[in-house]
């Protein structure tokens, strides 16, 4: 969203490390994994250069669900023999890549295994960027042991570029700002890729529909009851690969109590669509360490992330956050 932030550019970002449980991954450049099954997105660079960084085996945990074994190779993970890597080899490595900042997109569900990154980050001495609704950032405990250790850390659950929650979102300030009574909405999401597919897990999906919910409410005037909202991922639908299709509806109220409603259908491709949005938080992040901020990063959560540790709507988490990237907030 930025081409230039703080005085860092783009393609000033280099990948240190990188790590996975899938053998097709591990052990291969960073430029050929990320070509690998059963990544499915739109390919936009084709031809790219060896990184020099090959991707080393992580820590498997929880972050490949049972229920993934019922579908066919291509469209799932498929994880190395045994636990994986142990924690002192992950901190290691990092510490040898010189890595300063440490992104996670596990899958979501995977508790215990953000929670095993972040402690990885705190012990390499690695801001941290936590790209899934794990609460990490928003947690008081974890964001103390961050700022105890002087290490930025930006969260939880990346918003996309143009997305459906950042559309429900404004759509929703719009009714606001406009007196339109909202009565119900529902936000319903279909895709084709292993995240979609990870999430008919419906165990898994606790968090990740009160991250999504959260960051619909917290713009209304009048929170709405559960009943009368419903915001989440709904079905996985293999042929729609990477593309991610949100179907939106919002009920309301006009002048009069007359009755209106609004239907929106929108169609995005899911990872670039998150990898804008993850290149400002990496910048933000060196920002920080730079000028030795340690702790959360509150403008840059709140216009990034769906469930930061404070909501602000998005006009005032913009503004803050410029103001942040200027130095002056």
């Amino acid at each position: 969203m930025h081409w230039n932030l703080g005085g860092y550019l783009p393609y000033e970002i280099e990948v240190a490390a990188a790590f996975d449980i899938d053998r097709r991954k591990v052990g291969k450049d960073v430029s050929e994994a990320i070509f690998s099954l059963p990544n499915c997105t739109t390919v936009f660079c084709p031809d790219i250069p060896p990184a020099g960084t090959n991707v080393k085996l992580g820590r498997v945990l929880d972050g490949c669900s049972d229920h993934l074994a019922n579908y066919p190779e291509e469209c799932r993970f498929l994880p190395v023999d045994g636990d994986g890597a142990t924690k002192e080899e992950i901190v290691v490595a990092l510490k040898d890549s010189g890595a300063e900042i440490l992104l996670n997109y596990m899958p979501v569900g995977s508790e215990q295994a953000a929670r095993f990154y972040a402690e990885c980050a705190l012990e390499a001495g690695c801001a941290f960027i936590n790209n899934m609704p794990v609460f990490i950032a928003s947690d008081p405990e974890w964001a103390k042991r961050f700022e105890e250790s002087k290490l930025p850390i930006i969260g939880d659950d990346i918003k996309s570029q143009l997305g459906a929650t950042i559309v429900h979102r404004m759509l929703a300030d719009l009714f606001r700002k406009r007196g339109v009574k909202l009565e119900r909405t529902y936000q319903l999401n279909t895709g084709g890729n292993t995240d979609f597919l990870n999430m008919l897990n419906r165990e898994r999906l606790a968090s990740k529909k009160e991250s999504k919910t959260e960051a619909v409410q917290s713009i209304l005037e009048n929170r709405l009851e559960s009943g009368n909202i419903h915001v989440g991922p709904s079905d996985y639908v293999s042929w729609q690969k990477d593309n991610k299709v949100c179907f939106l509806r919002m009920e309301g109220k006009l002048f009069g109590d007359v009755p209106m409603n609004l239907e929106l259908r929108l169609s995005v491709e899911d990872s670039p669509n998150s990898a804008g949005v993850v290149i400002d938080a990496i910048r933000c992040c060196k920002l920080a360490l730079d000028r030795g901020k340690g702790g959360v990063l509150h403008p840059p959560s709140a216009y990034f992330m769906k469930h930061p540790p404070e909501q602000y709507p998005d006009t005032e988490a913009y503004r803050m956050t410029e103001e942040f990237i200027a130095g002056k907030l």
